[in-house]
């Protein structure tokens, strides 16, 4: 759950961060975001 909310936050930066980003900018970086979580998740055990 940890990690579902920190890509969360991530993804809520981002859209609040750069409300001028593209709907593809948004999937790739909600793709990257959520690669990064796995990363995350397989390595810190959360």
């Amino acid at each position: 759950m940890k990690i579902y909310i920190i890509w969360l936050i991530g993804v809520v930066i981002w859209n609040f961060g750069v409300p001028t980003a593209t709907p593809l900018e948004d999937v790739v970086v909600a793709v990257v975001l959520s690669f990064f979580s796995n990363v995350m998740k397989k390595y810190l055990k959360l």
